[in-house]
This record gives C-alpha cells, sequence and structure tokens, in this order.
C-alpha cells in the first residue's frame, strides 16, 4: 500500500511546512514589534511616560476629590437635608436607612465600613429612618434595613433587608460587594454571574433562584417590599 504512504507523507509535509510558515510569520511579527521598540526615540519613550504620568496625576487628584466629598469613610449624616446635599455632589451614593433598635442594621454597618474604604468611588452614608420620615415616604422605605442606591442624585436600586444576600445573618462582605456591583453603583471587579454565596455550600442551593429584576439591577415595583 505504497500509494496511501506516500499521501500520508505529502500531508506531513505540507503541515510541518504549514507549521514552519505560521512559525515564520509570528516571529517575524515578533522581530518587527521589537525592532519598533529599538527605533522608538528618546522623545516618543518620553511622550508615553508623559502619558502614563498623566494618567496616574490624573487618578490621584480624582481620588482627592472623591476623599474632599467625604467619600473613603462610612458616616452617619444627620437629617434629611444632609441627605439631599449629599447625593446632590457625589456620582455614586450608598445610603443605609437604619434603627438603633434593630439588630441587623448593625451587621449591615459592619460590612459598609469595611466597603467605603475599599471603595473610595462611592459615598457611603448611614440615615436614622426615624429622623428621615419624608424620605422613607418619599422613597418607599418599609423595611429596616435598606439601602438606597442612588446614581446622579436618583435612586435607582434598593437593597431590601438580606434577602438579596442570601436571606441569612451571617453573609459576607464579598456579597453584599456583589449585590452593590450588579446595581453598577460601585466598580466591581469580580464576575457579577457568578455570586460568592454560591461558592459556600452549607448554605445549599436557596440563592440560585434570586430574583431577576434584582439582579440587574432595576427599582423595586411597590408591591414587591412587602416583608
Amino acid at each position: 500500500n505504497m500509494a496511501a504512504d506516500t499521501s500520508v507523507e505529502i500531508l506531513q509535509k505540507v503541515l510541518e511546512n504549514e507549521i514552519l510558515q505560521t512559525t515564520k510569520v509570528v516571529e517575524e511579527h515578533l522581530d518587527a514589534e521589537m525592532q519598533k521598540l529599538d527605533q522608538m526615540d528618546e522623545d516618543e519613550l518620553e511622550r508615553l511616560k508623559q502619558r502614563r504620568l498623566e494618567a496616574l496625576k490624573k487618578a490621584q487628584q480624582q481620588k482627592q476629590e472623591w476623599l474632599s466629598k467625604g467619600h473613603g469613610e462610612y458616616r452617619e449624616i444627620p437629617s434629611e437635608r444632609d441627605f439631599f446635599q449629599e447625593v446632590k455632589e457625589s456620582k455614586n451614593v450608598v445610603c443605609h436607612f437604619y434603627r438603633d433598635t434593630t439588630f441587623r442594621c448593625q451587621i449591615m454597618d459592619k460590612h459598609l465600613t469595611v466597603l467605603a474604604k475599599k471603595h473610595v468611588e462611592t459615598k457611603f452614608l448611614k440615615l436614622n429612618a426615624e429622623k428621615s420620615p419624608f424620605l422613607c415616604e418619599r422613597l418607599r422605605i418599609k423595611v429596616i434595613p435598606t439601602l438606597a442606591l442612588v446614581k446622579d442624585g436618583k435612586t435607582q436600586d434598593y437593597v431590601v433587608g438580606f434577602t438579596d444576600l442570601g436571606n441569612t445573618d451571617d453573609f459576607t462582605t464579598e456579597t453584599l460587594e456583589w449585590r452593590l456591583g450588579c446595581a453598577d453603583i460601585i466598580n466591581y471587579s469580580g464576575n457579577l454571574m457568578d455570586p460568592p454565596f454560591q461558592s459556600q455550600k452549607k448554605y445549599g442551593t436557596s440563592f440560585t433562584k434570586l430574583d431577576k429584576k434584582t439582579i440587574r439591577g432595576k427599582k423595586y415595583d411597590s408591591d414587591s417590599d412587602d416583608d
């Protein structure tokens, strides 16, 4: 069966040749890139460096501006009037409506304190619900704790109780971070399609049935926040 052997050999040669060609093309491409770098004159390198420095400086200025507006720490505001002022000057605001007598508010405080330091791009506030009846009425806040997520001065979304956080008091900070990421109120670097609590096997599978509209970060219907 000489003919078959010959055709296999030919095929092998063709393949080897193709691989060599491909390798050659890749090498030539790399050589060209290297040459381009070698040929970059001092001026071009200097310009690259300048651009990088400007970008860093801009990021640093942006961070300073955020800090000057009270980002970077989780703090209490005394009144409803302050709320309007605070949301006017920052693009992303998370405001926790709490009550002193509600134990779950302290759990929320613990996580928000951590996230405020980590996500300087967002302002984290707390407001006593009993001192802000007008706002609670206007934002239809019925369950405590509730987080109002305010973007560009408009309340876009709510985290009501712990329902979206795995329905447990011992949810992790990462879970809350993921939920805020879903609402695009913080810069979230994880994968939104992979909630942190799904890897915590001990809680079972009840979380995979999350309410779709909360994941998309849409506003709640007024009739759905009955708790």
